[in-house]
């Protein structure tokens, strides 16, 4: 299994396309946990954005290990699986993250769903296995 995506499956991650990730963690009981995030690629890292107190985020705090799948939204039969560990969990740079997602997923310029008090956190995942399917 590879370690980093193929250029076969980029485009599942790149701002051209609205593929949603499901995003699998596992919190303290060891219990998964799955929730659809917006998802984001820096050429290295796979990238998602979430909120301070969120379970995912929680649970990312306590167990740094994920998958996720992401799926053609032209075309389910053909997805990206991802395992990998979260490397950095960053506020910096994170509000203005969601804005770039809203602008990808909504074509939005602000994300329209900022909550008061709401503090952002990007997260930053290294794939360890990658499978791609046709």
């Amino acid at each position: 299994m590879a370690t980093s995506i193929p250029a076969s499956h980029a485009d599942l991650l790149q701002t051209t396309k609205r593929a949603f990730a499901q995003l699998a963690t596992v919190s303290a009981d060891g219990r998964p946990q799955v929730t659809p995030v917006w998802v984001d690629y820096d050429g290295t890292h796979v990238i998602v954005n979430t909120a301070r107190g969120r379970v995912k985020a929680k649970n990312l705090e306590t167990n740094p290990r994920v998958a996720l799948a992401i799926a053609d939204p032209e075309n389910p039969y053909r997805y990206l699986g991802i395992q990998g560990r979260v490397v950095q969990m960053v506020e910096q740079g994170a509000d203005a993250h969601i804005d770039k997602m809203a602008k990808k997923y909504l074509d939005q310029d602000k994300y329209p769903y900022r909550q008061p008090g709401e503090v952002r956190v990007m997260v930053k995942i290294a794939p360890e296995k990658v499978h791609a399917v046709r």
